[in-house]
């Protein structure tokens, strides 16, 4: 903070982990220059016009326990625009029931974990009661189990669970319809380690952490406008449509980041991108195997968006048993629909079957299922549909993915990796984004000696 000239840092990327870097940094003093190739900041978290409606890409929600990422809704001004439920609610319709639609709720309480969910769990209708009792102890079984056991990476979840007596059923209308949203991967697919760190955070931690949050105004609101909006009071300097080109050795010690039209020296980069733009970028020897980033696999997300002409939902968002629907959320107010108006999306996560498929083929698949859940859509007309695509959403949370992510720091000093892809112990969520910008940021400001103190335990 002293001294004549500041540390200059450079961030490649702005997505939440490169934006949280790039703010920690300058909040210790550092001058820091933001460069990302997109025109806007926000990652794979953003949204885009179509005609008057202002979309998000895709359906981001987070829970009560994502601290690091209230954290980033607070640094941004951006907290009461994405307000969290009072207590967890979760409206879960059934319409492959012998006897007819059925709609029960997942719901807590205030008990003491695990009681907080034992009355929604004892009235559940979706499974039978022996199912019901089955899932309180293999919940039990799940937290005394250390996510950070790298003999839990390797196994996978479906494994564990058919082991501890969970059915087919069980599967797919509990473990699945909250594991395939957070963990973009059905349970046969998914790591141990990362499903228990998901179950035991937010399910088993304390009884408000599986509250659910989501934004209320456009994702570019939050991600770019206000994250630009902070980046700009904290001095950074940020550059969209500025794509990095190389990172080379620089001048005593120092590097050099070459971006179109000009050579960026700096003390410290962040490299805040995806796996394989990061295995490209990277300059010979900062790791000991730069190739195992490459077999971090991704996962793709589809949204299915639909504009009726006429209310066909009152709940805020529905999940889906029985259908290839998953999760459904009204959008309309923040889409800024105007009239009678209302307009659904349909977030499908570890799409790999359906991310390639024509846009008709999915119109002709997904309308009759709507109506299907939702008899008021019968007969309503549909003003607008249209399909967002994420193909690389996520890393893929394989069994055995856990060796592979890399740590924060490589082993060149000033050279940091970012990014939910790294090990941060979270699935790809925005949480796992903000806490690798943390490490990353704190790394370098420790290698500089500079004085800092974890967000989170300030916070706390």
């Amino acid at each position: 903070m002293n001294d004549a000239q500041p540390k200059r840092a450079v961030v490649i990327g702005g997505g939440l982990a490169g934006i949280t870097a790039a703010l920690e940094l300058a909040d210790a003093g550092l001058a820091v220059t933001l460069v990302e190739g997109r025109p806007r900041l926000g990652g794979l978290a953003f949204s885009f016009r179509r005609g008057e409606l202002t979309v998000d890409n895709g359906q981001h929600v987070y829970l009560r326990c994502c601290t690091a990422y209230r954290w980033f809704l607070d640094r941004v001004g951006g907290a009461e625009l994405a307000p969290v439920q009072a207590k967890l609610d979760v409206p879960v319709l059934d319409v492959a029931h012998p006897r007819g639609p059925r709609l029960g709720r997942l719901r807590r309480d205030a008990l003491p974990v695990p009681l907080h969910l034992a009355r929604s769990l004892a009235t559940y209708p979706h499974l039978s009661l022996a199912e019901r009792a089955s899932v309180g102890r293999a919940a039990l079984a799940l937290k005394k189990l250390d996510p950070a056991d790298p003999a839990l990476d390797g196994v996978d979840f479906a494994t564990w669970l058919s082991r501890h007596g969970q059915s087919d059923r069980t599967i797919e209308a509990l473990w699945d319809l909250v594991g395939v949203a957070t963990l973009n991967a059905t349970a046969p697919h998914a790591s141990l380690g990362l499903a228990a760190m998901v179950f035991k955070t937010g399910l088993l931690s304390e009884p408000g952490a599986a509250d659910i949050g989501w934004a209320r105004v456009p994702l570019g609101e939050l991600h770019d406008t206000l994250a630009r909006k902070a980046l700009d009071a904290a001095g950074v300097r940020t550059g969209t449509r500025t794509k990095a080109e190389a990172i080379s050795r620089g001048d005593n010690g120092g590097w050099r980041v070459e971006v179109a039209g000009e050579t960026l020296d700096a003390e410290v980069v962040v490299l805040a991108v995806p796996q394989k733009e990061t295995h490209d970028l990277l300059p010979d020897g900062v790791l000991d195997e730069p190739g195992r980033l490459l077999g971090i696999g991704t996962a793709p997300i589809l949204n299915v968006h639909v504009v009726y002409d006429r209310k066909v939902l009152r709940q805020p968002f529905f999940a889906a048993l029985g259908s290839p629907v998953q999760w459904v959320f009204d959008r309309t107010d923040s889409s800024g629909l105007k009239g009678q108006g209302q307009y659904l999306a349909i977030s499908q996560s570890a799409a790999e079957d359906e991310i390639e498929l024509p846009v008709a083929e999915l119109r002709a698949r997904y309308l009759p299922e709507l109506e299907k859940l939702l008899p008021a859509a019968r007969g309503a007309e549909i003003l607008d549909f249209f399909v967002t695509r994420e193909r690389t959403a996520t890393f893929a949370p394989t069994p055995g993915v856990g060796r592979l992510r890399p740590s924060a720091r490589t082993r060149a000093d000033g050279l940091y990796l970012a990014g939910a892809w790294t090990a941060t112990g979270w699935p790809a969520t925005m949480e796992g984004a903000v806490r690798s910008g943390f490490s990353a940021a704190g790394a370098a400001l420790s290698t500089l000696g500079r004085p800092h103190v974890h967000p989170l335990q300030e916070a706390a």
